[in-house]
């Protein structure tokens, strides 16, 4: 578990749901410092708070925990798939 690329990934989710800092705070109950760690990687969220994220940006925990939207991996798998396919030579 990589807490940097967590914390990206909760800025990304934040940013895209348009709050800032200050608004996410108010909204869960905790401190914009709260807030900022998570961001940086430097703490993680409660689980009682993970919960209401996952809620919040309509994402799954695993989503979360791997710091990138499952879809984006499964898109990745796809390309692999096909660039994979590209390369078998015709008969």
């Amino acid at each position: 578990m990589n807490q940097e690329k967590i914390g990206r990934f909760l800025k990304q989710l934040r940013m895209e749901k348009q709050l800032t800092q200050e608004k996410l705070s108010e909204t869960l109950g905790v401190s914009r410092r709260t807030v900022s760690r998570w961001e940086t990687g430097s703490n993680l969220p409660d689980l009682s708070i993970l919960v209401e994220l996952v809620e919040l940006y309509d994402v799954d925990v695993k989503e979360i925990f791997a710091g990138e939207r499952n879809q984006n991996m499964m898109n990745e798998e796809e390309k692999d798939t096909l660039n994979n396919c590209r390369r078998i030579p015709r008969s």
